[in-house]
């Protein structure tokens, strides 16, 4: 998949639904952790270096920050070390304060991230499951059905999007 560079930045520096610093191991064998700052925005994982932001950034948390949107890195105009797009891919708790990232094409392409906390690993682990479009989507097409069901009306038609095959009932699988 391509991606325009510059508009990945852009993004990168968006408000966070997610923000720490974490220990990160990248896929290739003999990979060591290394604290980055991490960043979830809509449906991408942004990693940073942690001594680009340590001059003073503002926005930036201290060692072990953490927490929803507002908490954290919404100000970091550093670079992102790597983004991952989180599409096709498993998230799965390791042990009691880690997690890792896997890709259903390349299972063995696997990241690992080690939270300072069981509570800071559940947070992270349930707002990265829920940050892909499928996972969106399939929450829209269920909730679209239980409003008809409910109402007997679709809740789509006033904005004239019903019959976009993206929300299709058909489209949801049990």
């Amino acid at each position: 998949m391509r991606y325009n560079e510059k508009e990945l930045q852009a993004l990168s520096r968006q408000p966070a639904e997610m923000a720490a610093e974490l220990g990160m191991r990248g896929p290739k064998k003999g990979s060591v952790v290394k604290r980055r700052l991490v960043k979830l925005v809509v449906n991408f994982l942004f990693y940073f270096r942690t001594d680009e932001a340590e001059g003073g950034a503002p926005g930036v948390p201290g060692p072990r920050g953490g927490g929803p949107a507002g908490s954290a890195l919404t100000a970091l105009s550093p670079q992102p070390v790597g983004a991952l797009l989180l599409e096709r891919c498993r998230v799965a708790q390791e042990e009691p304060s880690g997690f890792s990232i896997s890709f259903l094409e390349d299972p063995e392409r696997k990241y690992h991230f080690e939270c300072c906390s069981e509570g800071q690993c559940r947070e992270w682990v349930d707002a990265l499951r829920g940050a892909s479009y499928e996972f969106m989507r399939r929450s829209l097409v269920f909730y679209r059905s239980e409003i008809q069901k409910m109402t007997g009306k679709d809740p789509l038609e006033q904005f004239g999007i019903s019959e976009e095959a993206r929300f299709q009932l058909s489209g949801l699988k049990a």
